[in-house]
């Protein structure tokens, strides 16, 4: 009877992982595993104040709408940058994964950037109570993306994971459950957006849409001298006459648009280097550096990073789901895992160094 109860319990409740992504967010549901993959984006009606779209379908309106429609990311560099929003987003995330299930509230693991402050923290714990969940449970980004890649993160050696997202690049350093060394940026893969339509307006006088900054990236986005040369057309608006005009990029001319986004990176994963300790840094040249996230995906990151350190980097075959799998991995067995949500929650902010 006890078996029978406890079972039955079980059906009613909503474990659920969040990676609350800047351009994405991935929700693992325990026992199911991944069931969302959507873009942060939100699409409100300003007359009305209603939310008419989230994810894919929203996206698809950035750039696109007219004056009485507004289509946005409300995550900004990992956090949020738009309360409401994130909260009608998180709500219609929600609504797509309890299905039958909406009279019981949910448990939700959120996985945060390790350089998020106490303000933001909280506001993400409100977006999500707000929403509708019954309890909140938060993790940092670079552990949940360890234990994503299955790393033994609870014993006495070096673990070290790069994981470069849509708004935030973690660098860190993790033994016996905790961070050892923690570097977080806000400099990411929508920088690398913004530097390529940054270089196209200097360069040739045209403006791009964000959509079409991110196509090009990720048809021609490159960091390392290695690939074949190839080019596109890309469609803008003029600057000078204001008219269409479509002109012709290298994959040349992104690797150099890049550039400064990619020395930022390796800046700093060197001072993380710099600041860990010689036993663990052993630990780490026989074992390599893991790179995750979905801008780890840009095409030569890997060998740019190993040339400039001399260290192996590791990669991943899906680098995107490496924080949310590991979220859910953490949700399964919150008993073998509370003391990394005790030590994200309260101590994290002290033992993270935040480069603005």
């Amino acid at each position: 009877m006890f078996k029978f109860l406890k079972g039955f319990g079980s059906l009613l409740k909503n474990e659920i992982a969040i990676d609350l992504g800047t351009s994405s967010t991935l929700i693992y549901v325990k026992g199911k595993g991944i069931v969302i993959d959507e873009p942060s984006v939100v699409s409100v009606d300003l007359y009305t104040g209603k939310t008419i779209s989230c994810g894919a379908e929203a996206k698809r309106m950035l750039g696109k709408t007219p004056e009485t429609v507004v289509a946005k990311r409300p995550m900004k560099d990992g956090v949020i940058a738009d309360f409401e929003m994130v909260q009608e987003m998180i709500i219609y995330l929600l609504n797509k994964v309890l299905e039958k299930n909406l009279f019981v509230r949910p448990v939700v693991l959120i996985a945060v950037p390790s350089g998020i402050t106490d303000v933001e923290r909280r506001a993400v714990r409100d977006a999500a109570i707000l929403a509708g969940v019954q309890k909140v449970h938060m993790v940092a980004e670079p552990v949940a993306s360890a234990v994503g890649l299955g790393l033994p993160i609870e014993e006495p050696v070096g673990n070290m994971v790069i994981d470069i997202g849509g708004g935030t690049t973690e660098i860190a350093v993790i033994s016996l459950s905790g961070i050892v060394v923690n570097k977080s940026i806000r400099i990411a893969g929508d920088e690398m957006d913004e530097a390529i339509s940054s270089y196209i307006r200097e360069k040739y006088r045209v403006a791009i849409g964000e959509q079409t900054a991110e196509e090009i990236k990720i048809n021609l986005g490159n960091a390392f001298p290695t690939f074949p040369e190839e080019k596109i057309e890309v469609r803008g608006r003029d600057l000078v006459s204001g008219t269409p005009k479509t002109i012709e990029i290298s994959s040349t001319e992104v690797r150099n648009a890049l550039r400064g986004v990619l020395n930022e990176i390796v800046f700093t994963l060197k001072k993380a280097l710099e600041q860990t300790p010689p036993e663990l840094l052993s630990d780490i040249i026989d074992r390599g550096i893991y790179l995750t996230g979905g801008g780890s995906m840009l095409k030569g990151l890997a060998d740019l990073l190993m040339e400039e350190i001399n260290i192996l980097i590791k990669t991943t075959e899906y680098p995107r789901n490496c924080v949310v799998l590991g979220a859910g991995k953490i949700l399964e067995n919150l008993d073998k895992y509370n003391q990394i949500l005790i030590a994200s929650s309260k101590t994290m902010v002290k033992r993270t160094e935040f480069i603005d």
